[in-house]
């Protein structure tokens, strides 16, 4: 897979099926991201971890109690294999393929039509890092650094610069409009000022 081939883009993942195949650790930190974003989650595994079984109980997700079939991917958005089988990531991936489902096999990048970058989470603000699956612990190394960078304070910047927005397409037009659209995101050209402790 050449990097041009990868499509950078933001999901709206809101009342979508997606499956998880496997109920570890690995697969709880995967289906906590989907649910925080709205997604109707499915888990095949037989056996679960207490965190997950205990969302099964409350309603959160669907736990499909046994062995990954083919149809379990039936109607999907998407699928993450999570196992602790290669063999079993592989035949999920497979299963998607031949269904034009996308899967994320995870620490399989041969076995993935997506991959998930490192995060930096400010608000409404993210900022994604990706190495094509080249090596997570190096998108791991930069996303604690621009997370320095980028401090909590930007998550009320960001909401202050969409309400501004929003009130400058409702009262403005043309040229008038963009130069305005411009000036507020480039307010202060480095963003909040950082909050400082007493010295």
């Amino acid at each position: 897979m050449s990097d041009k081939s990868l499509f950078p883009a933001m999901i709206k993942l809101s009342r979508r099926r997606c499956v998880v195949v496997g109920a570890g650790k690995v697969a709880a930190a995967k289906i906590k991201g989907l649910l925080a974003c709205g997604a109707q989650v499915t888990v095949v595994s037989p056996e679960a971890g207490s965190s997950i079984r205990s969302q099964a109980g409350k309603g959160k997700l669907i736990w499909r109690r046994k062995s990954f079939s083919p149809r379990d991917i039936a109607g999907a958005f998407l699928v993450i294999a999570a196992t602790d089988s290669p063999a079993v990531n592989a035949a999920v991936f497979r299963s998607c393929q031949t269904r034009r489902v996308l899967c994320n096999s995870v620490d399989d990048p041969a076995h993935c039509d997506f991959f998930y970058p490192a995060v930096v989470r400010r608000g409404p603000l993210q900022i994604a890092i990706s190495t094509s699956g080249r090596s997570p612990a190096l998108a791991a190394r930069l996303r604690r650094e621009l997370a320095r960078q980028f401090g909590p304070e930007w998550s009320g910047f960001v909401e202050s610069v969409g309400k501004r927005r929003k009130e400058i397409l409702k009262t403005t037009s043309g040229a008038q409009k963009n130069e305005l659209l411009r000036r507020i995101a480039t307010l202060g050209s480095s963003g909040p000022k950082r909050a400082r402790g007493p010295t």
